[in-house]
């Protein structure tokens, strides 16, 4: 079979249309080479702006943190409140000094009447710095007092180291 020459020119007019589209529908992947990524001066100047805002944002952050154990302590305070106040709708007096708040999760030998415990948790009467909360009945400030002493641990104090209290 012999194959003109306008049949050879027709094919390969073909042939190359088809390798032109091929090459436009196909990416190809781009050569990397060894100079290819970051300077030691790009580096330093992404660590100098991560450091710039570590010391701006970082002490902000900080003092959410710090301001929230002092709410949370205020939080459970009332909770507490809340606990002591149905406790002494069953049994009709606070518990007393001798009792404590352990009395909210246990009944006591003198309370006939306890429907408890009042608190879904005994990790609910220690405050936010893994100390247990003071109680005082007859209270100097209300019927009861329900206070934390902060992060110091100590009466008085500004800031994170303030008293926490019912009243």
């Amino acid at each position: 079979m012999r194959c003109s020459g306008a049949l050879i020119a027709k094919l390969q007019s073909r042939c190359a249309a088809v390798k032109v589209r091929r090459s436009v529908h196909t990416r190809q992947r781009p050569v990397l080479r060894s100079d290819d990524g970051y300077t030691l001066l790009e580096m330093l100047v992404v660590l100098g702006i991560i450091a710039l805002l570590a010391t701006v944002v970082g002490p902000r952050v900080l003092s959410y943190f710090s301001q929230a154990k002092t709410q949370t302590a205020a939080i459970q305070l009332g909770h507490i409140s809340s606990a002591l106040e149905l406790y002494f709708l069953d049994v009709g007096t606070y518990p007393g000094q001798e009792a404590g708040l352990s009395a909210l999760m246990q009944s006591p030998a003198s309370a006939d009447n306890w429907n408890g415990p009042y608190l879904k948790k005994q990790s609910g009467l220690t405050d936010p710095w893994g100390r247990p909360f003071e109680y005082r009945y007859p209270g100097q400030h209300s019927e009861f007092d329900v206070y934390s002493l902060g992060q110091d641990g100590a009466e008085g104090g500004d800031g994170e180291s303030r008293d926490v209290t019912s009243w």
